[in-house]
């Protein structure tokens, strides 16, 4: 069971969620036909990268992190968004 309540962002470019400390539970992603997708992101600025990813290009995708998700300290911090038009961000 979760400790708080889920909430979302969706973002098309690469930039900090501005969420502060949080959980990521869930990533959609929406690639383009420009080639393979890639996320990155990292716990704030200068922090330890806590999900990279591909992604197959033109599709949408959807990434559960599983038990209490990941843990970022300072902020969720897309730093890149490759081959992706948008993307929401599932997190508590």
């Amino acid at each position: 069971m979760s400790n708080s309540d889920v909430q979302s962002k969706r973002v098309t470019t690469a930039a900090s969620l501005g969420v502060g400390p949080a959980r990521i539970r869930q990533v959609q992603v929406l690639t383009t036909a420009g080639g393979a997708g890639r996320l990155t992101i990292t716990d704030g600025s200068g922090g330890s990268t806590v999900l990279d990813l591909d992604f197959l290009a033109s599709d949408s995708h959807s990434v559960n992190i599983p038990d209490w998700g990941i843990r970022c300290q300072d902020d969720v911090l897309i730093t890149a968004m490759t081959n992706i038009s948008a993307m929401t961000v599932f997190y508590s």
